[in-house]
């Protein structure tokens, strides 16, 4: 049950997307034509998928009716042997931003094989971003030395600077990790600046280094988010040289915030506030949860969570974090109603988000369901919801690292897996990567909360949205 209008994602939108042509120019297409469905994903390297599996409509997101609806679980703290584990996978992901990084440029891989030597030279600005925050969490917890990390750091900044193209302060979505030349035709996209902003700033505030912090403010108020929105309230999804600005915007939920959130932050080339109302709040109902969601995998409920701090904070709309942890529940009780055609799944294995499938990339989830489900397990689901559902997603991710050693790799987990059909994929993705180590560390220790939220850009733009502290109601059992 949705309660609002749907916009662009009706049936006819679907059978589009369906039919479009196979490829990575496909895959762009689709992500720019789905509404609230990020261009800040990986490259698809395989061939395309359609959007929409064939399942019928009761196991696409329509609940078996339950005699009492679903309540969240009540918070639980981590154990020392989640720590540990913690640890370890962050550790390991550390090391995926520290070695498959350019250390001239500080360009991060858009994604690596783990099981052959790799070859390639694609890096992408979000993978960069998450990286620079993995420098930050690598430092504070001795997994590199200071000076080190503030090398790595300050040239990356200089290369981010000087170098790397640019229009009008935003960056390409793909680059060439060894000279920053654009590759294929990507877009300037405003989502993955945003999210190589929020990694920029994040290191302003940790390493309170004089010639990172000029290089972090210099960068940041370059960025002209008054042009990206000179004719709109809703941002442009991002720009061309060839074709000018993209036709698709930002206007449902999704990770959108944090862009809107760090445009009305800017001091230099602000949008105005009206922006953070102009995106549309579509209402989900699943199992008797009422959420704020989109037609989207579950990534969306994560990005901006990494680095701004919704927690004990609302706007005029919403609690963001407990709505994310609302619509992570609706997720786990989908892959659970999902076990009666993929037994795979269950308390122990849940979680669908964008990832690489034994077919390519795909861009699924639900409810309601969509993409191809099945069965395939994509462990940054969990490991991106770590601060929403503790015990839940804890469950999952020991039960990955125990159970399932093909899914491990020097870098963290494989970006997917099917035990139904006994694939693993070769692959680890910055972004999936990324976002399993952040919130990894918010879980453990909200440092990258507390220290991204001391910049003024980011507490001006939550003030400029209308977010005053509260005391939400305690969840009960």
């Amino acid at each position: 049950m949705i309660e609002d209008d749907l916009g662009g994602a009706d049936e006819s939108l679907i059978r589009d997307l369906s039919s479009l042509p196979r490829g990575r120019s496909s895959r762009r297409e689709l992500l720019r034509r789905l509404a609230g469905v990020s261009l800040g994903g990986p490259l698809a390297r395989f061939k395309g998928v359609s959007l929409l599996t064939s399942l019928p409509a009761a196991q696409q997101g329509e609940a078996v009716p339950h005699e009492t609806p679903a309540t969240l679980p009540t918070p639980v703290a981590l154990t020392p042997e989640d720590e540990q584990l913690l640890d370890e996978i962050e550790h390991s992901n550390f090391l995926y931003f520290w070695e498959q990084a350019n250390p001239q440029t500080g360009l991060v891989k858009d994604r690596c094989n783990v099981r052959a030597t790799d070859t390639s030279v694609v890096a992408s600005i979000a993978s960069t971003g998450f990286g620079l925050t993995a420098i930050c969490i690598g430092e504070k917890r001795g997994y590199v030395p200071h000076q080190a990390a503030r090398s790595r750091v300050i040239a990356s900044l200089l290369f981010l600077w000087k170098t790397l193209p640019t229009h009008r302060g935003f960056y390409f979505h793909f680059a060439n990790i060894n000279t920053g030349e654009r590759i294929w035709d990507s877009e300037a996209s405003s989502v993955d600046t945003a999210i190589l902003l929020c990694g920029i700033l994040t290191c302003r505030q940790h390493f309170q280094d004089r010639s990172i912090s000029d290089l972090a403010l210099a960068i940041f108020n370059r960025v002209d988010w008054s042009w990206l929105s000179e004719d709109t309230s809703l941002l442009p999804m991002g720009w061309t040289p060839e074709g000018g600005f993209l036709s698709s915007k930002w206007d449902y939920y999704s990770e959108l915030m944090m862009m809107y959130l760090l445009g009305m932050g800017s001091s230099t080339h602000p949008i105005q506030p009206a922006a953070w109302s102009a995106w549309k709040r579509t209402t989900f109902e699943y199992d008797g949860l009422h959420y704020i969601g989109s037609f989207a995998p579950l990534f969306v409920h994560q990005y901006s969570q990494a680095w701004f701090d919704f927690r004990g904070k609302k706007d005029k709309y919403a609690d963001y974090f407990q709505n994310s942890a609302i619509a992570t529940d609706a997720h786990r009780l989908f892959c659970l109603e999902l076990a009666r055609i993929f037994p795979d799944y269950s308390d122990d294995l849940w979680g669908i988000t964008a990832s690489d499938s034994d077919k390519g990339y795909v861009v699924w989830g639900g409810p309601p369901a969509i993409g191809p489900i099945d069965g395939t397990v994509v462990p940054a689901a969990t490991g991106g919801s770590l601060p929403f559902l503790p015990g839940m997603t804890m469950r999952v991710v020991r039960n990955i690292r125990k159970n399932y050693p093909k899914a491990w790799s020097r870098y963290g987990f494989v970006d997917a897996f099917n035990p139904l059909k006994n694939w693993y994929d070769t692959d680890v993705v910055g972004i999936d990567t990324g976002i399993t180590m952040l919130m990894a560390e918010n879980a453990r220790s909200a440092f990258v909360w507390n220290t991204f939220m001391k910049n003024p850009e980011a507490q001006r733009g939550m003030a400029k949205a209308g977010f005053k502290d509260y005391k939400p109601t305690p969840r009960t059992p």
